[in-house]
Parts: C-alpha cells; structure tokens; sequence
C-alpha cells in the first residue's frame, strides 16, 4: 500500500463538476481542442457566451503564490502588480512544479477552478475587478481542452467553499 497523505491526488474536471453540483451551482461545458494561449482560443468566442480569462500563476520573494484571473486581453503589469495584491515584492512566474503541485494544473492549463486542488491554501486568488463586472465567466476545469461556464457570484460562492476568499482588485489597466 502507497502512503498518500503526503501527496494526495490532484482533483479531475469530474471531481470539479460534482462539487458544483453539490454546492448546487448552474455550470455548462464545452470540450474543444488543447488551447494554450488566448489566441488559441479566439475560435471558441462565438461557441461559448461570457468573458473569457487568462490566468497567472505567480509567486514573491518569499514564495508565496497567486493566481491573478483576469479578461483575456487585459493587462497585468508585472512590475507593479505586487503592491496590488499583497505581495512582498515584484512578482515571477511560479514554476511548473508548484502549479501542479499546489493548483493540480499543468502550464496552459491555469484556472481560477484549481482552487480545488489548495488544500493547504498556499495559494491567493486574485479576481480583477473589471472581470467581475461579467455575470459569466469562463475557466479551464483544470484541462485545456474544455471551458466552463459559470456565473459571477457562483464563482465567488466555489472559490469560498474550498476555502479560499478572493481578493476582487483592480489590477489591470
């Protein structure tokens, strides 16, 4: 028998829809082809209703780690973001190993919904302001190869019930 305890198993896009759906929160989905980058998806605009986002994994100085969401052409100035969002100093890129250790996604995969997978709440998500003017919102379900649907406020109600209260900024320009 393997010890888990010490690493336990990354939620799927199914464990994803059952909390949901538990929570009783309305969610559509949509497969597609693996999109890496905003531009990759442009194809899926008329398909899928809604804001679409681009997500950022990063880190400060003291490893602390964020996921900025964010509309999927806003702007998110490195150099300052930090003093935004509480950091303690200019943010990185987190490596690919602490996302799919803390967020169970790999790159290209970054989504608001690997909240799931922080149990240890290692990681501050970060909504940007202007996002949250959507009453729908668009995120991976921890793959790149399906988008899902979810309102505003439902967002806020998952990201609470895995134990995380979202820091709703103002950080783009």
């Amino acid at each position: 028998m393997t010890d888990t305890a010490s690493a336990p198993t990354a939620c799927t896009a199914d464990d994803l829809f059952r909390l949901l759906d538990e929570l009783g929160i309305s969610h559509t989905t949509k497969t597609h082809p693996a999109v890496f980058t905003v531009a990759e998806s442009a194809d899926l605009r008329d398909a899928i209703p809604g804001a679409h986002t681009k997500n950022l994994f990063v880190k400060d100085k003291k490893d602390r780690f964020f996921v900025i969401t964010v509309e999927e052409h806003a702007t998110v100035d490195l150099k300052s973001v930090h003093k935004l969002i509480g950091a303690s100093s200019r943010v990185s890129f987190g490596s690919p190993e602490k996302m799919l250790a803390y967020l169970g996604v790999v790159p290209g995969s970054v989504t608001v919904f690997g909240a799931i997978n922080d149990r240890d709440n290692a990681v501050t998500f970060v909504l940007d302001e202007a996002l949250m003017d959507s009453h729908i919102i668009n995120g991976h379900p921890l793959t790149n190869e399906a988008t899902t649907s979810i309102g505003r406020d439902d967002l806020l109600r998952f990201l609470e019930a895995t134990g995380h209260t979202p820091l709703v900024l103002k950080v783009t320009s």
